[in-house]
């Protein structure tokens, strides 16, 4: 076992570099001068860490793997700090038409006012695609208060809000050298944890390389360790040892990994879910029974760990134990099928169950609900099913745990055809009953009405401008032969973004229609003037808000458009005009 005693900084360093030489198996880093070099290459498996000098700086030491040589760099954090991250994000401004400063004119305190206000909504899918774009596209950060970390701030609270795994490891390996993203990591790798999963949480060590955290490097240490790179481990963790870091609990876990101690201590803790996992891997009767304020990662970790308590072995008469089962569902830390089993186990009579109407309302609340839930099971009426079904969600919003019956109640109302339903369960069978919407394989054309025609292939497939003035000429000649027809605002909608584009429109068709540029609230025609496009597609998307596109009124889906078409926006223009323009089929 390697140890590190209070060794000043020369010393530290000579020892360091006598253990490297008789080392195969350490990590490498670049040159020093170009750790913020974003473009760098050769840079694997770089691991970081923080030691103190004796001036009370921090230094970053990087430890290299190669093939035929191994190197160590220190690096003096003021050269750190006096190398700016410009520019933080995950797709190219070109790929949706944005450009680079796109938040260079806007004021910090209206950028973190409307952020904090989205963030309090419950935004529908389409808001989010937008969303998506503003907060994740290359930029440089906006100049006045606010500061980087606090914009950066808002990106990584975003990634984590939404827990696409996929997207939070391309902005962690995009952007690994960016000095903020603690946080973002520890979600990842604990996320994955929870599931029971550490392979994948260890392989983000493989892609990120900048980090100053104690708790990553605790687990990352950790990571070494399972994967056998014991040499790699016991230098990491005698460096972390050296800043100061002291923690009686990993260490001794730390010792029993490393087969320096026999036995582990039995303690559990549930501090973190690293602690969690700790405890359950270094012990041999591990048992932990959550309560009702236990964190949802111990849920998490229990259930994927297939720990929780066997329904078949509760007491039934364990009201307390039930509850928990039953609110631990509602919050999605207990399998709905798991508490459903256990409903299973409770004992009825035949007279409780033919009248289930009246038996389950002189019953404790659980039991009314098993007694409810068996009956339902074993019946093939309909009608029979919605009003037992419907009996039984009621009972559990009652006890205010009514998400603990979603997925099983989809399962139950599915063997219910709609043209059964009656007008009195309508609603709730509509509901509760998710049907998938049928995917738009093809745009219908209808070349009676303008918006409908096939000009909307245009905006799919972008045609050549000759061609849709072409196609566009014919098609205004025709309908300007229907004196019924009248101009509508999603037609447009469609023929300013046309023109917007550079399609010509003959002037004898002028007096058809006329685009009205003054829809546009001030506010944000403000924003456009000072080329704000960042604010600009943060309105739209408080705007659009909880509501999906198709639901918003003509009026506001023109100004959208027109909004779109002055920031040059096509792409996200085209995704919009294609959801609300064709016919539904």
């Amino acid at each position: 076992m390697i140890i590190l005693k209070l060794l000043n900084r020369n010393n530290l360093i000579v020892l360091i570099v006598s253990i490297l030489l008789f080392s195969t198996n350490i990590y490498g880093e670049d040159e020093p001068v170009d750790i913020w070099d974003l473009e760098k290459k050769n840079d694997q498996n770089l691991s970081t860490v923080i030691i103190n000098g004796e001036n009370d700086k921090e230094d970053k030491i990087g430890i290299d793997n190669e093939n035929t040589e191994t190197k160590i760099n220190i690096i003096d954090s003021n050269q750190l700090d006096n190398n700016k991250i410009n520019i933080v994000g995950l797709y190219d401004p070109e790929e949706n038409g944005l450009n680079i400063d796109m938040w260079s004119n806007s004021n910090g305190d209206e950028i973190k006012l409307i952020l904090n206000k989205i963030d309090k909504m419950n935004l529908s899918q389409d808001s989010k695609e937008i969303l998506d774009v503003v907060l994740l596209t290359n930029s440089y950060f906006p100049k006045e208060n606010i500061t980087e970390e606090n914009f950066v701030d808002f990106k990584l609270k975003y990634l984590i809000k939404n827990n696409d795994k996929n997207l939070i490891k391309l902005y962690l390996i995009k952007n690994d050298k960016v000095p903020y993203n603690s946080n973002l990591i520890k979600f990842y790798i604990n996320s994955y944890l929870e599931n029971a999963d550490l392979e994948n949480a260890c392989k983000i060590f493989d892609e990120i390389k900048y980090f100053s955290d104690d708790y990553i490097n605790k687990f990352q240490i950790y990571c070494l360790i399972d994967q056998e790179k014991r040499e790699e481990a016991q230098l990491l963790y005698d460096l972390n040892k050296e800043t100061g870091f002291k923690d009686d609990f990993y260490e001794d876990k730390f010792n029993f990994l490393m087969e320096y101690i026999e036995k582990a201590d039995e303690n559990i803790s549930d501090k973190n879910i690293l602690n969690f996992h700790l405890s359950h891997r270094t012990s041999n009767n591990f048992i932990y029974q959550p309560k009702e304020n236990s964190p949802k990662f111990i849920w998490k970790y229990l259930s994927s760990s297939n720990l929780l308590e066997n329904v078949n072995e509760i007491n039934l008469e364990d009201v307390e134990k039930i509850s928990l089962i039953e609110k631990a569902t509602h919050e999605q830390n207990y399998e709905e099928k798991e508490l459903f089993e256990l409903y299973k186990r409770f004992q009825f009579n035949i007279n409780q169950l033919l009248n289930v109407k009246d038996s389950y309302k002189l019953l404790q609340n659980y039991e009314g609900r098993a007694l409810l839930y068996q009956r339902l099971i074993l019946t093939e009426d309909e009608i029979q099913i919605l009003d037992l079904s419907y009996k039984l969600k009621e009972s559990f919003i009652k006890d205010k745990i009514e998400n603990a019956f979603r997925s099983e109640l989809k399962r139950v109302l599915s063997k219910v055809s709609k043209e059964q339903v009656p007008s009195n369960f309508s609603s709730f069978y509509n509901d509760n009953l998710t049907i998938p919407d049928l995917k738009r394989k093809n745009i219908k054309v209808n070349n009676k009405i303008i918006h409908q025609s096939k000009l909307l292939k245009y905006f799919e497939d972008q045609y050549e401008i000759k061609k849709v003035e072409d196609d566009l000429d014919k098609l205004l000649k025709s309908i300007k032969k229907n004196k019924d027809y009248n101009v509508s605002i999603k037609d447009l909608i469609m023929l300013e973004s046309l023109v917007s584009d550079g399609v010509l429109i003959s002037k004898k068709y002028k007096n058809m229609f006329e685009f009205d540029q003054s829809n546009v609230p001030t506010d944000i025609q403000l924003l456009l003037n000072n080329n704000e496009s960042g604010m600009v597609l943060l309105r739209l998307v408080e705007i659009i808000g909880e509501d999906d596109l198709e639901s918003l009124g003509p009026d506001t889906l023109y100004f959208i458009t027109t909004i779109l078409n002055q920031l040059n926006l096509d792409t996200i223009r085209n995704k919009i005009l294609l959801k609300v323009l064709p016919l539904k089929i």
